[in-house]
């Protein structure tokens, strides 16, 4: 151990050894977890043997590293051929990514489609981002990507010693069928069946991981940006397949939809042609007329019941009629009888004089809703004494919406507001949970990330805070605030501008907030934006973190 470590600077104090050797044509690579004795903070070292010229080219990849800003990727704080020539080390110091490592996980059995579809397309577009600086990354293994606590995916070793963009695309290929199928191509299985390849249920990403692994030019992927981008993509077939049970195919179940309705239809019809199969002749009496469908016959009165009918002369004209038992004439289509003809204009003329007393009915109903709704409340505003609708507003509106917003207080708009992290490491703060704080909603929060080790934001920083425009210059009296973290300690601070330094902004108010507090300036300040600078954190799961529920900017009275 110390004759790996020797000639390291005094900055970095190695705390154990982490993840095996890495081999190389020029050396080998041992990675350290160390404390960073200046920013007293975890860091992954990692010292190439031996030193000088043959580390150069290792050297050269991490100075392209060190301009790379994603969580996907460990953040590179220095790199060093070191000193002392072949006799010396050359080192790598690496951001320490807290978290379960992927083949840790993965003891417990295998992701779920979804989950492995999250962590496949963060850790490919982390890669595509090397890629796109012309760095491929090299080092992909279940033992260096890891899982972070927060929900990211990030690689611990940036970058290795060697690599190439193919095999980069070749290995995320690799890990995307690990996290599937619990075990890695090749690898003999429980079952004792060596080299038998694990099989990945979801079509679409069996097919892509073998373009990932595919050697061939015409059908390998072409770039780990394509694989972010189709992991990225839902299932087509789930958009278009319907919901029916497993043994219904299209055709089944499109069968089994005739068969109903034919069945409804059959146990309309008369009942003595319903028991002849439709695909048998059917033997008529002479003496009886064809069955008429149903809905196309119709029964005319006897001759009784119109002045002047003759049913003989209609039976001759026709040559269709026949006496039947019930002594009603029947008649099929052979008499040119139209169906449409069941709706004469008497009942057209009542089907229409029926709509007209609904939509009369409607109106009144309406009516009688605006006179006890609006109108009343209208009248009511009227009898208070003194009572006026503000300027530019109906009468007609509520009073008790109006004094709403001065028994809650007036407030200064919030046009925009965006995370203040001057001393970060570059990681987003959950930026994108910053509109939550002045939505109107306690329900809806923005935090910090989960900090180790101290409330002071784990020794790295002295805080982070979100800084609120108000569209222009305002005469402030102070802030509430609402968190869902009690106890959090809090400074408010004003400027002109929303960057700069941490001095640029003065302090106004300073405390502690439990559930919604009234932070009040001792004198009102005239500024545009107003800083919430969080400066202590409470207890959380696995270790310290802060949350702004709602941030209200009152005028100075």
């Amino acid at each position: 151990m110390t004759a790996t470590i020797t000639g390291l600077p005094d900055r970095y104090r190695p705390l154990d050894q982490v993840g095996p050797e890495e081999r190389t044509d020029t050396g080998v690579i041992h990675c350290w977890r160390a404390k960073d004795r200046i920013l007293n903070r975890d860091v992954a070292i990692r010292v190439h043997v031996p030193g000088g010229p043959a580390a150069r080219g290792w050297i050269a990849r991490a100075l392209t590293a060190g301009g790379l800003a994603t969580p996907a990727l460990a953040m590179v704080y220095d790199a060093s051929e070191g000193t002392g020539g072949e006799s010396g080390v050359a080192y790598v110091v690496n951001e320490w990514i807290e978290g379960q490592t992927l083949a840790e996980r993965l003891e417990s059995g295998p992701m779920g489609e979804r989950e492995a579809r999250t962590v496949l397309r963060r850790l490919a577009e982390g890669i595509a981002e090397a890629h796109r600086v012309g760095l491929p990354v090299g080092g992909l293994s279940p033992e260096t990507v890891v899982l972070r606590p927060n929900g990211l995916v990030g690689l611990r070793a940036v970058p290795a010693a060697t690599g190439s963009v193919q095999e980069d695309i070749a290995a995320l290929g690799a890990l995307l069928e690990y996290c599937l199928t619990g075990r890695q191509a090749g690898v003999p299985g429980p079952d004792g069946a060596p080299g038998r390849p694990p099989v990945i249920g979801a079509p679409d990403l069996a097919a892509l991981v073998r373009r990932a692994r595919s050697t061939e030019p015409g059908a390998r992927l072409a770039s780990a940006a394509a694989m972010a981008a189709l992991l990225a993509e839902r299932p087509r077939s789930h958009a278009s397949v319907p919901v029916r049970g497993r043994d219904e195919s299209d055709s089944g179940w499109l069968r089994r939809l005739r068969d109903h309705r034919d069945a409804d239809r059959e146990s309309e019809r008369d009942p003595a042609v319903a028991q002849v199969p439709d695909d048998d002749p059917q033997r008529l009496d002479p003496h009886t007329l064809p069955p008429v469908p149903l809905g196309r016959a119709r029964v005319l009165p006897p001759a009784s019941s119109g002045p002047g009918y003759d049913a003989d002369q209609h039976d001759d004209h026709d040559g269709g009629g026949h006496d039947g038992h019930d002594g009603h004439d029947v008649f099929g289509d052979a008499d040119g009888y139209d169906e449409d003809d069941d709706e004469s204009p008497g009942r057209r003329r009542l089907l229409m004089g029926g709509l007209l007393l609904v939509a009369v009915a409607l109106v009144v109903l309406l009516a009688w809703w605006v006179g006890t709704n609006l109108l009343s409340v209208a009248g009511d505003v009227d009898e208070r004494p003194g009572a006026a609708p503000p300027a530019g507003t109906s009468s007609a509106a509520p009073a008790e919406d109006e004094a709403a917003p001065s028994a809650a207080g007036p407030l200064v708009g919030i046009t925009g507001a965006t995370v203040f992290d001057p001393f970060g490491d570059g990681e987003p703060e959950n930026d994108d949970e910053v509109p939550a704080t002045y939505d109107g909603d306690p329900a809806s929060t923005w935090s910090t990330l989960n900090y180790r080790g101290s409330a002071d934001f784990g020794n790295l920083k002295p805080g982070v805070g979100i800084v609120y425009d108000l569209g222009s210059e305002q005469a402030v009296g102070g802030v509430t605030l609402t968190t869902t973290t009690p106890g959090i300690a809090v400074e408010v601070r004003t400027g002109d501008a929303p960057d700069g330094d941490l001095d640029s902004f003065a302090v106004a108010a300073a405390g502690s907030v439990d559930g919604t507090t009234d932070l009040a300036f001792e004198e009102p300040v005239t500024a545009r934006y107003v800083l919430v600078w969080v400066t202590g954190l409470v207890p959380a799961e696995g270790g310290f973190a802060g949350a702004l529920a709602e941030v209200g900017v009152t005028p100075a009275s």
